[in-house]
């Protein structure tokens, strides 16, 4: 017992660290943590391009003048209100997840739409407007479309390095995982093609677990984390753009 009781005292000690970074669209628990240099997620096929949704063409030469012309536009404010229609689209993901749809049907009339990258298509190939065209036949508005990260840091705990404790030493917590979540937030006129790009708050998160309870951990906060960035960047977008 007094051997137990000292190593729960040793478990804000660290000695080891790494860092792991994975689309919000493709966050399921990889133990080795590797997130970046690929997916176990057949349904998982990379992230929309910002350029494509926005219909910047960045292989089409750009003068001056048309850079005073954008700016001399005199384009209205971007407004989005309470009941106004919203086509939500997750980036890299076939529908939104159910916590920000849930969330933005608080406020807007919510239709959705895939948020998965076509394959073969030709960079920047009229995508934007045929978001565009397809909202505008379901008499939507505006287009909602979202980016997000989680990173996260591990810190092994010095009772990882203990090895006396018989077999009870998998249910001993001996790692702590830093989780954080940033979104990134699009907001499309679907008849001007007018458009902005904010980032919502982020939120952080930290958890102990044991090389037994690792994964369901690992979900638990990613999870809690997705439910509180949803919700604020819903409300941050209706605060930015409400006024």
């Amino acid at each position: 017992m007094k051997r137990l009781g000292l190593l729960m005292l040793l478990l804000f000690f660290v000695v080891l660290s790494g860092c792991a970074t994975r689309s919000i669209s493709n966050s399921g628990y990889n133990p080795g943590g590797y997130y970046s240099r690929g997916t176990d997620n057949p349904l998982y096929k990379g992230e929309l391009s910002e350029f494509d949704v926005l219909g910047i063409d960045a292989g089409k030469e750009i003068t001056e003048q048309d850079i005073l012309a954008a700016a001399s536009a005199g384009k209205s404010r971007l407004t989005l209100r309470k009941g106004d229609s919203i086509l939500l689209i997750q980036s890299g993901a076939m529908i939104p997840d159910q916590d920000m749809t849930a969330s933005a049907e608080r406020y807007f009339s919510v239709s959705v739409f895939t948020g998965v990258p076509e394959q073969g298509k030709k960079t920047n190939a009229s995508y934007a407007k045929a978001l565009r065209l397809a909202a505008a036949g379901a008499g939507i508005e505006k287009i909602l479309v979202y980016w997000g990260v989680l990173e996260s840091g591990t810190k092994n705990l010095i009772t990882k390095s203990v090895s006396w404790v018989p077999l009870a030493g998998m249910a001993i917590p001996d790692q702590a995982q830093e989780l954080r979540i940033r979104l990134k937030v699009a907001l499309i006129d679907v008849k001007t093609g007018q458009w902005d790009i904010f980032v919502p708050k982020v939120f952080e998160d930290t958890a102990y677990s044991a090389s037994l309870t690792r994964e369901r951990s690992d979900q638990q906060q990613v999870e809690l984390l997705k439910t509180k960035a949803y919700q604020a960047a819903i409300e941050g977008t209706l605060a930015r753009y409400s006024r």
